[in-house]
């Protein structure tokens, strides 16, 4: 495990600090992998996968010695040297022929990753269609209630949501939305083994429908890919727990009654109870005072003891 350097100057601190923890984090950065010994299939595989990941995305040319569910050192190695917590190692051999692992890592230690085999595979070259742009958030859906169900899937669904959600958004416009990954489970073995998994990509095409909401069509670009779901290793307890922890700073407290506008200006609400002004006290002038309007003035009174007289 790599020691954490010290800045020697203030270009190398603001390099640091941008790697510290942070309330909002930085977009994730995949790693994808070649290992010693790899097939045409799982080159194609990570050339396509690393396409829809870019710009975010490192992609390693070189062969690599490198066995994520044996020894995790080098890839813990990779990610701590590139700042990443994603990867995609792809590998071939006899026993587990294209073979391609998803994975995460935490503090730059692996926290979970699943193993696939790569049955089939049709590159986004096969296909004629329009691709869509880079750094374009994907809409993913998942068919299946197995998803929900098997353990594995559930897994991987929550590795693939990871892998392709991008930079972090309030409100996605519709005609930034370019193209749809589905993902598709299929029916289960016989002696209840995960059945095949079916990753597709689409590019979407906006068509006037007569409403305000158009009519949307879709066109597969590729890549065209048929896994099998061969070893899984979930995260430990501990980690997955710091892992989700949600920092202080984003659960803020909604206070009644106050509110902020877009300038940051703080605005508050007051309640006032019911005001009776009668009883409100005034200025003590006499002129105001109550029994003087009630008495009779002296020629008031004058004229009533004269009219008693006569």
């Amino acid at each position: 495990m790599l020691l954490k350097p010290k800045a020697k100057n203030a270009r190398a601190k603001r390099f640091l600090v941008n790697r510290d923890p942070k309330i909002v984090e930085n977009g994730k950065t995949a790693l994808f992998v070649r290992g010693s010994t790899t097939s045409q299939v799982i080159l194609d595989t990570l050339k396509d996968l690393y396409s829809l990941r870019k710009p975010d995305a490192i992609n390693f040319t070189k062969k690599n010695e490198i066995h994520p569910f044996d020894s995790e050192t080098s890839i813990e190695f990779f990610a701590r040297k590139n700042d990443s917590s994603l990867f995609a190692v792809g590998m071939h051999s006899k026993k587990r022929p294209h073979n391609l692992v998803l994975g995460r890592t935490f503090n730059y230690n692996i926290l979970d990753m699943i193993e696939l085999g790569v049955e089939r595979c049709t590159t986004m070259q096969q296909f004629k269609a329009q691709t869509c742009a880079i750094g374009m958030k994907p809409l993913m859906i998942f068919n299946g209630e197995a998803f929900n169900q098997n353990e594995d899937l559930a897994r991987l669904k929550s590795i693939l949501l990871d892998f392709f959600r991008g930079e972090a958004a309030d409100k996605v416009s519709l005609k930034g939305l370019e193209y749809v990954i589905t993902v598709t489970a299929g029916p289960a073995g016989a002696n209840g083994e995960t059945g095949l998994v079916f990753f597709r990509a689409y590019t979407t095409t906006l068509k006037k429908s007569g409403t305000r909401q158009p009519r949307v069509e879709l066109e597969e670009m590729g890549p065209s890919l048929d896994l099998r779901v061969r070893r899984v290793r979930q995260p430990a307890e501990d980690m997955w727990k710091q892992a989700i922890k949600m920092p202080r700073e984003l659960n803020v407290v909604k206070t009644k009654n106050i509110s902020r506008d877009g300038l940051g200006d703080k605005y508050g609400r007051i309640h006032v109870g019911k005001q009776e002004i009668n009883k409100i006290q005034t200025r003590k002038v006499k002129a105001l005072k109550k029994h003087l309007d009630a008495k009779p003035s002296k020629r008031q009174k004058t004229s009533d003891d004269m009219a008693d007289s006569d």
